[in-house]
């Protein structure tokens, strides 16, 4: 097929899950470094103050004992998840209590007032955990059963999440997070009582009293507070709040309940009695786009400062009360999930700790290897967490914490590049095609390229099994110091399309990815996966409420009989809907493998080249364009699909397929013979351009939690003269 010529800069500025250029020099490299701190994969630094602990995979929750002496932490990864128990005068992990899938554990933890039991919640059982606790040792009981059916004989996933324990320790109040509900348990029969509440109801604290639970419902924007004063509880109030509220602490008196808002980055300040709310800003900045992610709290012992656990900056929030205001911030590990405070010390879960570095076991990334693999070479459960202990610091020490949190978020400032900074920042680029690929390595793929930092041990797929790919970074340019934003596909297509992967997401797709009866935390339509409000979270969104043209090509479409349609009205009215999404038993491109099954239609490529050209002659190209690939994907070595090396063929076509993987090592640092690089999907962009064009006034990708243009470019700028005539 013929195009007519457009003018192009070709490069890579993502990398998926998406990925972003390291932020600092070529030798800043992602993952833990030898003095303490990390570099996330989206460049930011970490630098944790006070006393480090190694946790498990994902630690979500965690609650002091009431005779202050052990912290105990649940750990809610894609792996084996466990229980564990932290002497706080050591600061040393005492117990591991494990469970491997399909047991399971969530982030419910409540200790009985008189510190004999512990309480944990096992979302994919349908069961609350009992423990004995003594001397200083958890022994598990018998557990609380809860419903698995509707008094209509309906089955019910009832997915129990947070827990609270009523002051006379005689009834327990659960979050039924998948069924909309509220529990309460006499703990004395064992008989539960359930009544509908809000939508995805996440944590629960109880009054003083014993009479009212308030239960964040984190897929909406409000509480419920919940009777439980008779036979059966009963919903007595609802109170807006923040979108998708979190966790949250009471006052001593009961009066005032804090709520941590994940995706509006405040938190709701509630009169209890009054049943109203203000808010406080814990955002960076006035003005900042949403991504702060507060998902934890606690208060000082006086009740004088609120501490909030910032999920998306690495930080936590000191907030005085009497001023309503953030005093300062103070740096800890990768995404903070909880807090708990005693004797004078905050103690903080790390849910991603440092993060993991190069995945150097046996047998990986290779998958046709024979090499036994470990559990932890999983790209979702290689990542372990940590506890940051610490004073809180105050005065000039915690502004020298907030400066420290600034230099770690702080993107690179560096200009001269053609990709606008701000909105409304003129720029050459015309048109942007974003063309998003999944699941290889830099070195999988081409690591015998000759250039760059490759490995050629680790080249899974040879020479010949990417002409396009490997054509073009051997002509123009190649990038190979870009790091996947996510674990996994189900939260990294949340950095692709709104550039954040909001905490019900992070929560929710270890458990998916495990056999734990948690649904996929991403693409649809669900109100709970939203990083934002409805109507401009995602890019698209942003892009139509901006007048920007927009053309879709397979993102967030569901595979229906003969076309593919999104769910959201916005992406499905630009959406080409012979275009087949996510399937890979249908070929990418005509001529790399025939379909495994009917219904294929033509294949993508052969799809996007004929609309694309459609556009080019009747001269309504978009600005932008979205492009889903996924063969890269690969099914392994299962039995009938297509060997990894059949998957491609050379395209002559000049607007075809133009794309650069990504790598965990920077260039010019040598890896250790045994190195593998990180087993994370991978993403690709191309640029296209031919007149001025203008970011929306309120783009959807944000400083320092996205692609970072200007240091991509930085890294991967081409002399001019290298360029084709038409191109310069």
């Amino acid at each position: 097929m013929k195009f007519k010529t457009i003018p192009v800069i070709i490069g890579t500025l993502s990398c998926v899950l998406v990925g972003s250029a390291a932020f600092a020099a070529v030798s800043t490299f992602a993952g833990p470094h030898e003095d303490g701190t990390a570099v996330t994969s989206i460049g930011m630094r970490v630098t944790p103050t006070g006393q480090q602990t190694s946790l498990g995979d994902l630690p979500l929750n965690s609650a002091i004992s009431p005779d202050g002496k052990r912290l105990a932490v649940t750990n809610n990864g894609q792996g084996t998840q466990s229980l564990q128990l932290v002497d706080l005068a050591d600061h040393e992990v005492d117990q591991t209590i494990s469970y491997k899938s399909p047991e399971s554990l969530y982030m419910g933890l409540a200790w009985s007032p008189d510190g004999t039991k512990l309480y944990a919640s096992a979302a994919a059982n349908s069961k609350i955990r009992t423990y004995g606790y003594s001397g200083g040792k958890l022994a598990e009981g018998a557990p609380i059963q809860l419903p698995t059916t509707t008094p209509a004989g309906k089955a019910v996933n009832l997915f129990p999440a947070g827990l609270a324990i009523t002051p006379d320790g005689k009834r327990l109040v659960v979050a039924d997070q998948l069924a909309d509900a509220v529990s309460v348990v006499d703990l004395a029969t064992g008989n539960v009582s359930t009544t509908p509440a809000g939508h995805r109801p996440l944590s629960v604290a109880v009054s003083p009293d014993g009479t009212t639970a308030f239960v964040t419902n984190q897929g909406a924007s409000d509480i419920s507070a919940v009777d439980i004063t008779g036979a059966e509880p009963k919903v007595s109030r609802t109170v807006t709040v923040g979108l998708h509220p979190n966790k949250s602490v009471l006052s001593k008196d009961g009066h005032t309940l804090y709520v941590a808002n994940g995706d509006d980055d405040t938190v709701s300040v509630v009169d209890t009695a009054a049943g109203t709310s203000a808010n406080i800003s814990v955002a960076p900045e006035k003005g900042a786009p949403v991504g702060t992610n507060p998902t934890g709290l606690a208060l000082d012992e006086a009740g004088h400062r609120l501490f909030v656990s910032n999920s998306g900056n690495n930080d936590v929030a000191v907030v005085d009360l009497a001023q309503k205001a953030v005093a300062g911030v103070v740096p800890v590990g990768w995404y903070p999930s909880s807090l708990a405070f005693s004797d004078g010390t905050l103690h903080v879960t790390n849910a991603k700790g440092l993060g993991a570095g190069p995945n150097n076991g046996p047998g990986h990334p290779n998958p046709e290897s024979t090499a036994p693999a470990a559990e932890n070479q999983y790209s979702g459960s290689m990542i372990f967490g940590t506890l940051s202990s610490f004073s809180v610091p105050e005065g000039g020490q915690l502004q020298k914490a907030t400066e420290q949190v600034k230099n770690n978020n702080r993107p690179d400032t560096a200009g001269g590049n053609i990709i606008p900074r701000q909105p409304g920042q003129e720029s050459p680029i015309k048109h942007v095609i974003y063309v998003v690929k999944e699941n290889r390595t830099y070195d999988q793929v081409l690591g015998s390229l000759g250039k760059g930092n490759g490995d050629p041990s680790l080249n899974l797929f040879g020479d010949e099994s990417a002409p396009n790919m490997r054509a073009l970074s051997k002509k123009f340019t190649t990038i190979d110091n870009f790091y996947a934003d996510a674990e996994v596909s189900a939260n990294g297509w949340n950095w692709v399309a709104s550039a954040n992967s909001n905490p019900y997401a992070e929560q929710m797709w270890p458990a998916n990815y495990s056999g734990r009866k948690a649904p996929y935390p991403s693409e649809g339509n669900a109100p709970e996966i939203a990083a934002q409000q409805p109507d401009n979270t995602y890019v698209w969104q942003r892009l139509a409420k901006a007048g920007v043209s927009f053309r879709n090509y397979g993102f967030y479409v569901s595979n229906n009989a003969g076309t593919f349609n999104a769910a959201d009205p916005v992406l499905d009215a630009q959406t080409d809907h012979n275009y087949h999404g996510y399937d890979l038993n249908c070929p990418d491109s005509a001529g790399s493998f025939a379909p495994l099954k009917p219904g294929c239609g033509t294949p993508r490529i052969e799809e996007w080249a004929n609309d694309f050209q459609s556009q080019v002659t009747s001269g309504t190209v978009p600005t932008v364009q979205f492009v889903r690939l996924p063969n890269d994907h690969t099914q392994a070595t299962r039995v009938g699909a297509p060997r990894q090396r059949l998957m491609s063929r050379t395209t002559t076509t000049r607007s075809a397929s133009w794309w650069t993987p990504c790598p965990t090592l920077p260039p010019g640092r040598t890896p250790p013979s045994s190195s593998r690089r990180m087993t994370l999907r991978t993403a690709r962009t191309m640029w296209m351009r031919t007149a001025p064009w203008r970011w929306p006034s309120a783009p959807t990708p944000r400083q320092g939690k996205s692609i970072r243009p200007s240091t991509a470019r930085r890294q991967w700028s081409v002399p001019s003269a290298s360029l084709p005539a038409s191109v310069r």
